[in-house]
């Protein structure tokens, strides 16, 4: 999890992610963010994020993110 808040507070410094889980629904991440933090972790730790795994709940929060990269490691 640690480097996946690093690869957030590098795409976006100025928000919380340890707190927020309204990234989405707020309007906090746009979808430049979004493709920024795909391209990333795809990059850093080799997790390629399918077309239908991009959905709102996925991308919420830090914890949200967190579980899809576990999910999609474990495939």
């Amino acid at each position: 999890m640690e480097e996946l808040m690093e690869i957030l507070s590098d795409i976006r410094p100025d928000v919380d992610f340890e707190n927020c889980t309204t990234l989405i629904d707020d309007k906090i991440l746009d979808s430049f963010d979004i493709i920024s933090i795909i391209t990333e972790l795809n990059s850093q730790m080799d997790v390629a994020v399918p077309a239908d795994q991009i959905i709102p709940e996925n991308f919420n929060s830090a914890k949200a993110l967190w579980a899809m990269v576990e999910k999609l490691q474990d495939e």
